[in-house]
This record gives structure tokens, sequence and C-alpha cells, in this order.
């Protein structure tokens, strides 16, 4: 089966497994503990801490080590909003639904605003410079990469516009890690996160926070642990695994980035081709080199996934977390796709062992499918025939 769903999850690395099964085996022990095999448990764990830092261009004492962006997203949300409880926040309206789901709790519909996006998926800096300038904002969020289209987003623009107005900055930067340089992020008030974006295990994350406009900032309570900002015991194994990820996703970045990116246009270049009316959502912006949001001309996407997955191909129709509850693409639906074009949309999302011939192989497949279910459409009611949808 080759693996287009890697925006959803990816599959451990052998670096990770190996770092997770020596940490699991010889440091198991709690770092808390003030016993040795505590102490020792406690210096990996700040040698990972100071990894992470180097990796990303930061300051290790501004670290927190977490169970995945999910929860750094909400701890950041819960903390602003109790810092500034009369002050408005504004987050993009393609925010993944772990930063837009925390802000709408503890800011409140009413202390909200949705920036909007442009047709190819851009946050608007337009309407964000004129809402900063008109006062009353303390907390601003955008994501690095978006999860459904891989649009990059202006993120060092943004934050430039927050510190320019005294706003904290957020950056959900979970699909920006593995796929662009770790130390490519400007340095934000907050970035988080996830492992299992690029080969780490579930379950393990972080939040990288600024120590010194932010020095009161802490999480979930109930232990001394992470310094006093987020209690629990540590999952020291899975952190390990995590930074032999990151370093290993880090490396491959700089070196192949250029040609994965070769690939995957080659392949929007056949697909279009293949199928007259198909659509490549966010095509004029820049986008992770790993990611096609792809509109077919006809037939539901759940059909084209389903017919995929027979030919050995694993396909997504969206985000993960959204498709849970049936929900349809927010983020198309912010740059103003109707609700026909986001069912006839399929994410399809590469990984570090995705080959050229791999991307090749699936725009074949989409080809054979498009035309066995236009076929079945035409038997089906013959009089109808089959039209394309521009």
């Amino acid at each position: 089966m080759r693996y287009f769903d890697a925006n959803a999850t990816t599959p451990l690395r052998p670096a990770a497994m190996s770092a997770w099964a020596n940490a699991q085996s010889s440091l198991w022990q709690n770092p808390a503990s003030p016993s040795s095999a505590g102490a020792r448990a406690a210096s990996t764990l700040e040698h990972c801490r100071e990894q992470l830092a180097t990796l990303t261009g930061t300051r290790a004492s501004g670290i927190v080590f977490t169970s995945g962006a999910t929860e750094a997203n909400n701890a950041v949300a819960a903390f602003e909003a109790a810092r500034t409880p009369d002050a408005c926040a504004i987050v993009s309206a393609i925010e993944h639904p772990s930063v837009l789901e925390p802000v709408k709790k503890f800011f409140g519909a009413r202390r909200l605003r949705l920036l909007p996006v442009d047709a190819s998926g851009t946050a608007r800096l337009d309407v964000l410079k004129d809402w900063l300038a008109a006062g009353g904002t303390t907390f601003v969020s955008l994501m690095a990469v978006n999860n459904d289209t891989g649009v990059v987003q202006p993120v060092a623009a943004a934050h430039a516009l927050a510190a320019l107005h005294g706003a904290r900055f957020h950056c959900d930067a979970t699909q920006w890690f593995g796929k662009f340089p770790a130390g490519g992020l400007p340095a934000c008030d907050y970035i988080s996160g996830s492992a299992h974006k690029f080969g780490g295990p579930k379950g393990t994350g972080f939040l990288i926070f600024d120590t010194v406009r932010n020095a009161a900032f802490s999480g979930q309570c109930g232990g001394g642990q992470e310094h006093g900002r987020r209690a629990g015991t540590v999952n020291l194994p899975g952190i390990a695994a995590m930074l032999a990820a990151l370093d290993e996703a880090d490396a491959e970045a700089a070196e192949e980035n250029t040609a994965r990116e070769a690939a995957r246009t080659r392949f929007e270049e056949i697909v279009l081709q293949e199928i007259p009316g198909a659509h490549i959502h966010g095509s004029t912006a820049q986008r992770a080199w790993n990611t096609v949001s792809l509109a077919l001309p006809r037939h539901d996407n759940l059909r084209w996934m389903k017919r995929l997955e027979r030919l050995g191909f694993t396909v997504s129709t969206g985000s993960a977390c959204a498709s849970l509850d049936g929900s349809p693409s927010h983020t198309l639906a912010a740059m103003g796709c109707d609700s026909a074009v986001v069912r006839r949309t399929l994410r399809l999302s590469a990984y570090w062992e995705t080959l050229p011939s791999d991307w090749h192989m699936l725009a074949g497949a989409l080809g054979q499918t498009a035309r066995a279910l236009d076929e079945e459409a035409r038997h089906t009611d013959p009089e109808s025939g089959v039209i394309t949808v521009p």
C-alpha cells in the first residue's frame, strides 16, 4: 500500500524506534526522582531539551515537552485568555481544530475574530493590520503550514505586525516540522509541534515559548515537572524518539526538498492533463513539498478514496480530526469553495519514503479511477451522461 496520508500521521522512523527502545530499557526511571537513576534520566531529558533548542534556534529554558500540539495549543489559549480577560484574539479561519476550538472555549465568541484568507488559502495580512491597529487585541494565532492545502502562511510578517501592536503571537507549526528546516520560523511568543507528523511517536510534542515576554506561563498544574510549567511525569522515551526523528528530518529537509517538490509538481502536471477540469487548491501560493489538495471535476471524494484504496493507495478527504465528526473542510470553505467542490476534493500528502515513482503511479491510478467512475456512472444512468464541472 502506497501511503499518501502523511499529514494525518507518519510511521515511526527507525532512528526514533531505536532511541525509544534504548530509553525505555535503560532510562525508564522517573526524571523527577532524587535517586541517581532518576538523575541520569533527568540529564538525558535536559540533553533532549538542549538538542531541540539547537535545532529550532531557541532557548532550552523556553521549551516544555507535552503530549502533542493539541495540549500545547490548549495551554496557550487558556493562559492567554486568562492573562487579559477583556481583550480579543485574532485567529486565522484555516487553523486546525486544536487551535480553533480552545480559543473559542477560553476567549468566547465575543472575544474572537477569524482572520480571512484569500482564494489561495493565504492569510490576509491587510485585514490583520487593520484589526490590530483598531486596538483591543492581545493574542494572534496563525499556523505555519495548512494541513489541508499545504499552503505556507506568512508567519514572519504576521508576527511582526502582532509585535508592533503589543500582541502575543502563537504559531501552530505542526505541519512545518519535518517538511522545512526546524530553525526557519521567526522567534514567536509560542510555537507548538507534534512528533508523529515527522516520524516520531504519537502522544509526544512540545511548546516553545518566549521566557521573557511570557515568564509566568504554565500549562497544567499538579506537580513541579518541566520546571513548574507542565505537571505530569514526562515521557522520556517518547521525547528521545522525537528528537531522533526531528534531527533526521531536519537533515533531509536541507538536502532533498528541491527534488521532492519537483516530483510533486510533475505529478500535478500529469493529473491535470489526465483529468480535464481537475484543480489544485492553493497552486498559486508557496506550499509544502508533500501536499496536494486536489479538486476533482466529478464524483464524490469518498468514491475516489475507496477506489484508490483498492488500487493500493491510501489517501484522504482532508483533516483526520475534522473527519471524525463528518465536518467538511473549513479551510476550503474559507477559501471560497462551495460545498460541491469540497465534496470532490482529495488530500494527498507524502512523506520521506515517497519516491517520484510513487507519485507517478498515483497519477496513473487517478486517471484509471476517473475512467472507471465515469463508466460506472454511465452504466448506472446511461441517459445522464457524465458532466465535467470546471
